[in-house]
């Protein structure tokens, strides 16, 4: 199966994880998101925009759950693919959240393999991340959540 994390605003995600789905990676595409956005839940409308983009609803199944972070999310996932029975997963997440990302699932779930595939970001590049504000702000931001978790906080 594939599962594509939520949080990505712009679409990226969902896209690769659909392309990967249609490439024949994987029949299905878990599609994580936590909470509303305007009332409707991030997962369906990440389905939405890969649907207007020409990929078949079929293929994707959302997961509806409450989260504050990543570590929730993973929860959450982690608990529909066993519930599923899932034993190899390839995660979609974009591509400054895949270190954290992968560190965690692994942790959480060692009975599942997972494999990771980064989503393009149009404003962070490790080659180049320094040169925008959107860049330097991913990294700052991505680096605080990494030594949160560190913590446990």
């Amino acid at each position: 199966m594939i599962a594509v994390l939520g949080g990505d605003l712009r679409g990226t995600r969902i896209l690769k994880a659909a392309e990967l789905c249609r490439q024949g990676y994987a029949p299905l595409v878990l599609v994580s998101g936590a909470g509303n956005i305007y009332g409707l839940h991030e997962s369906d409308l990440a389905i939405r925009w890969a649907v207007q983009h020409g990929y078949r609803g079929d293929l994707f199944i959302p997961l509806h759950y409450p989260a504050e972070s990543t570590r929730d999310e993973e929860q959450a996932v982690i608990r529909e693919l066993r519930a599923r029975h899932v034993k190899r997963v390839i995660l979609v997440t974009s591509n400054f959240h895949t270190r954290r990302a992968s560190l965690i699932f692994r942790q959480l779930a060692p009975d599942i393999a997972f494999g990771v595939v980064a989503s393009p970001d149009q404003y962070f590049s490790g080659n180049g991340w320094w040169k925008t504000r959107e860049g330097e702000k991913t990294m700052l931001f991505e680096w605080t959540k990494t030594v949160s978790d560190w913590f446990g906080i």
